[in-house]
């Protein structure tokens, strides 16, 4: 039989009528023929619940005890699921990480997933099994310990076992009907994209827009596994939701096709940097291994052998990257003036394939930001992105003026 994976959020499984309309979801894709894995999240404020009682119990705590506290979530929704099938006549069962088993690095807390063997599933559905239902976000390390993957690991399982057995499609279902233009919240304009590349999703995605998890989205485009992401609370339909699929079976390359941010963002400036060879190793190398995620980065014009180092990072990880910093200050790994992070910024991004053939992008983008005011503090490109931090008070002007001047509200 063919497989279909479909992808349950928290808020999908928030409470058992909600797991009960996901499973009727789940009964009509049975209906047509499918064998159907589904991977569940653990119900809407579960893992926040778990993540405090253990930060109650351990501030430093043991990341093996994490991982086998907050992965009792996701154990929890898998059983409900399977028991509520059971009660549709539909031969169901759950499965937890370790039983499939999913094998991931040891890396508690954010593991990877290195290898999902099809055999004891398959097996099952030989049997007679018609829904493997699948606990999200958890894995199994090879010293046998329970490992979790990170805030929004669900997304990556679902696309890995989409990947494992070659599943026909990935069924992602949300709170969300799709991917939009831009946030809804912000903009009334936003409109739903029918397709979207996997390219622009992972720009999307990395760049603030919570939809699908980065890593689901690089494993997504790395083994072709087509994505559909659609909402669990609307009536089920063939043209429901957005596909993110390769670049070939998207339409047309339009310019831009999103505007994305991050509000939580911070741009830290090392101050009088000495300019010589090897001053960026030794400043991003601590960071780097300190668990800072530095994205954009600037270096100024160096003046009298010294020069000024701009970058961003989330604003949850300053106090980690001032620590890295000074620390590397004080052993004579670097030498600077002052450290000085700005933690009232925001990040403005807009995304688009066309960008590759159509010049004009940046133009636009400048000027519309220059006509309501706002002023750029730093800038970063790649090939179908640009963003600039600017100050958070402006971030909702901002998403606005872009969508209105790229004309997303057409597409």
């Amino acid at each position: 039989m063919p497989v279909l994976v479909m992808k349950f959020g928290g808020t999908s499984v928030a409470t058992l009528d909600r797991i009960k309309r996901a499973a009727k979801r789940v009964g009509l894709e049975v209906a047509k023929g499918y064998d159907v894995i589904v991977i569940v999240s653990a119900m809407s404020g579960e893992t926040n619940k778990l993540v405090g009682f253990v930060n109650e119990t351990s501030p430093l705590y043991d990341a093996r005890e994490y991982d086998a506290v907050v992965s009792s979530g996701e154990n929890v929704t898998a059983g409900l699921m399977a028991l509520t099938l059971q009660e549709m006549d539909i031969p169901a069962r759950s499965w937890q990480g370790w039983q499939v088993p999913v094998q991931t690095t040891s890396a508690h807390s954010s593991a990877r997933i290195e290898a999902i063997p099809t055999d004891n599933i398959s097996a099952k559905f030989n049997e007679g099994m018609k829904v493997a239902v699948v606990a999200g976000f958890q894995g199994i390390s090879p010293e046998g310990r329970i490992t979790t993957l990170g805030r929004g690991g669900s997304d990556t399982t679902a696309v890995a076992f989409a990947a494992a057995f070659e599943a026909e499609r990935c069924d992602i279902y949300t709170d969300v009907d799709g991917v939009y233009t831009t946030d809804p919240r912000i903009s009334s304009k936003a409109r739903k994209l029918e397709k979207i590349s996997f390219e622009e999703m992972l720009e999307l995605a990395s760049l603030g827009a919570k939809v699908l998890q980065t890593r689901s989205v690089e494993l997504a485009m790395r083994y072709k596994v087509k994505l559909r992401v659609l909402s669990s609370f609307e009536e089920p339909s063939e043209e429901a939701g957005t596909l993110v699929c390769a670049e070939e079976e998207v339409m047309e390359n339009r310019p831009v096709s999103g505007i994305a941010y991050s509000r939580d963002e911070a741009k830290m400036t090392l101050v009088d940097v000495a300019d010589k060879p090897g001053i960026a190793a030794a400043i991003f190398g601590p960071l780097s291994e300190a668990g800072v995620n530095v994205d954009m980065i600037i270096q100024n014009v160096a003046e009298q052998g010294l020069t000024d180092m701009t970058f961003s990072c989330p604003t949850d990880q300053v106090l980690r990257a001032q620590k890295a910093l000074n620390d590397a200050k004080g052993r004579g790994d670097i030498n600077f003036q002052e450290l000085i992070a700005d933690t009232d910024v925001c990040k403005i991004s807009a995304v688009g394939i066309g960008m590759r053939s159509q010049s004009g992008v940046a133009a636009k983008m400048f000027k519309t930001l220059s006509e309501e005011g706002i002023n750029i503090k730093v800038i970063a490109t790649s090939e179908i992105k640009i963003s600039v931090l600017i100050d958070r008070k402006y971030m909702e002007l901002a998403v606005q003026a872009l969508h209105d001047a790229f004309e997303l509200e057409k597409l």
